[in-house]
């Protein structure tokens, strides 16, 4: 059984569809990248799978034993986030939270997992620093510790290497990869259709009436892929 199922769903806000007749599986060990333009519901379809936004149609079934808040989630930066005047240990812990059931503290347990995660992702050393003094890549980071945290299953990403450098970015995306191949599921949100050819398995192109499914293959042999260029290379 899939991790994620979804059938013929309508997304959108406020009784206004934003995008429809989307059906696609995530299973365990997938790599999904999700591309489409501006406004065609990427980012809104991730937050109606993590139950942020209410699904106006159709239906999401969580498979394999997931349940919704096991879902590491790496959201979008926005100003005001990456002047979070707070240290490097208090965010990657909080990705924890879920874990601590109905105490109002952490336990040895949480700490040993953020510090793990720390360390996977080479920022242990800067555990005591302010997170608003650190460069884009080292929040990159210390937000993707937070969200392993939260989940060993899949993790989701929309758009995590926006105002990254290119040294930067290719070194995010080769740690993503690298997390995949350990057993991690990722899900993307992304402009970047070179690096969604590149390092996913499965491609979700995301438009307002007609969106495709299918492996990276198979749609750099479809016309998706012909309609942006993809074919002239």
């Amino acid at each position: 059984m899939s991790y994620i199922k979804c059938e013929n769903l309508v997304l959108g806000y406020e009784g206004t569809p934003v995008a429809q007749n989307i059906s696609f599986e995530v299973n365990k060990g997938d790599y999904l990248c999700i591309l489409g333009e501006n406004g065609a519901g990427k980012s809104t379809l991730m937050k109606t799978i993590l139950g942020l936004t209410p699904l106006m149609n159709g239906s999401i079934v969580y498979g394999e034993g997931l349940e919704k808040y096991e879902i590491g989630y790496l959201p979008q930066q926005t100003f005001v986030q990456k002047d979070f005047p707070a240290s490097v240990w208090e965010i990657v812990l909080s990705g924890t939270l879920s874990k601590c059931g109905r105490r109002a503290f952490f336990g040895k347990a949480e700490k040993k997992l953020a510090e793990e995660n720390m360390k996977r992702m080479d920022i242990w050393t800067i555990k005591k620093e302010c997170y608003r003094n650190l460069s884009g890549g080292q929040q990159q980071r210390v937000l993707l510790a937070r969200a392993l945290c939260a989940s060993s299953k899949l993790l989701v990403l929309d758009e995590p290497v926006t105002g990254l450098d290119p040294k930067v970015t290719v070194e995010f995306y080769q740690l993503i990869k690298d997390l995949n191949k350990e057993g991690l599921t990722i899900i993307m949100v992304s402009h970047d259709i070179d690096a969604a050819v590149r390092y996913a398995s499965h491609v979700l192109h995301v438009e307002k009436e007609q969106s495709f499914i299918g492996t990276t293959k198979e749609y750099m042999q479809s016309g998706f892929w012909k309609d942006i260029g993809g074919g002239a290379q």
